[in-house]
């Protein structure tokens, strides 16, 4: 049975506690081979968990459940305020579990956990886009992915996102038991979700951006989701600067532009492969994506399966007539 540690910082955000347990509980119930035990652990002192329900909470472990985990995860304090440097002990431990090649995952503000261990130093990595700067700022020597969902390089994971805790997890179901597996996974988890996802998200994107100012802008969006855009185009359409477009975004959003586009293309590779019979390299240019490889990247992220096997899964719609094919939104 593989052991996931699960190092609880004092304001975690509660939903960050139930994750690993939600995930790896699915992945088990279908297959039994897929066993783990999730042990949450903490250093002395733990008092709270953060917002939106503070709350107190007991561990049943110390940091000494980390010393023969087969996987470390390092989730974020729900913290907008100054940095304060990890526990000694904490870091000791983190480095001690890296020292004997354990796997260790950050989720968000985690990262910042992590990084103070200098185990990142020289390696690629990500957190919420709001602390990437800060991140950049704090630890230079971490090459840092400003808009990466989940970054692996060598032994360690990170993530972005409300969903990062749940990727990084799926990513050691797919690295442990295959793609197959945590594909299904992720499908059982979200799907139910996902059922009215597109008119639920219709509603909010409508009522959000609305008030913002930004409805032009996302329109305009909408028509060029197959053109390499940057921030600076779209910041120059809406008339405002960069960082006013990031804030913009955020706050009506929920994410910054890239990602909003990233959402958004994958919104659209999907339709296509449900509506047509393009090949995948062109559902791929369609959608905006720089190549079929970055698309099936990014596909198998949100859904655990490829665009090919997505389209015979699903049974997708096919056209009246056969050879027809669409053409890109012009300018």
């Amino acid at each position: 049975m593989s052991v996931i540690a699960v190092l609880v910082p004092d304001g975690l955000p509660g939903h960050h506690l139930t994750t690993p347990g939600l995930v790896f509980t699915t992945a088990a119930a279908g297959h039994p081979d897929a066993a783990y035990e999730v042990r949450l652990c903490a250093a002395p002192g733990l008092t709270t968990l953060g917002s939106p329900a503070p709350l107190r909470i007991s561990v049943p472990w110390g940091l000494d459940g980390l010393a023969d985990a087969d996987t470390v995860l390092v989730p974020g304090q729900d913290d907008d305020g100054p940095r304060d440097e990890p526990a000694p002990e904490v870091l000791a431990a983190l480095r001690a579990a890296a020292a004997r090649g354990c796997r260790i995952g950050a989720v968000g503000t985690g990262v910042f956990t992590l990084a103070a261990t200098g185990l990142l130093d020289g390696r690629r990595a990500t957190t919420g886009w709001r602390h990437i700067g800060e991140l950049a700022r704090l630890h230079p020597r971490t090459e840092v992915d400003p808009v990466g969902t989940v970054v692996a390089d060598g032994p360690f994971l990170t993530s972005a996102g409300i969903f990062g805790g749940m990727d990084v997890c799926l990513h050691v179901l797919a690295q442990d038991h295959g793609e197959r597996l945590a594909g299904e996974t992720s499908r059982e988890l979200l799907t139910p979700l996902l059922t009215h996802a597109d008119r639920v998200q219709e509603t909010i994107d409508r009522e959000l951006t609305v008030s913002s100012g930004i409805e032009p802008t996302l329109r305009w969006l909408e028509a060029r989701l197959h053109l390499p855009l940057t921030p600076a185009d779209i910041a120059a359409h809406a008339g405002i600067s960069v960082s006013s477009l990031n804030r913009r975004f955020h706050a009506r959003t929920g994410v910054s532009p890239p990602q909003y586009l990233l959402r958004r293309r994958l919104e659209r590779a999907r339709e296509l492969l449900e509506t047509t019979d393009e090949k995948v390299d062109r559902v791929a240019a369609l959608s905006g994506f720089a190549s079929p490889a970055s698309l099936r990247h990014h596909f198998s992220r949100l859904t655990g399966t490829t665009p090919r096997a997505y389209r015979t899964g699903t049974g997708a719609a096919r056209p009246a007539n056969p050879g027809a094919r669409i053409s890109g939104r012009g300018d």
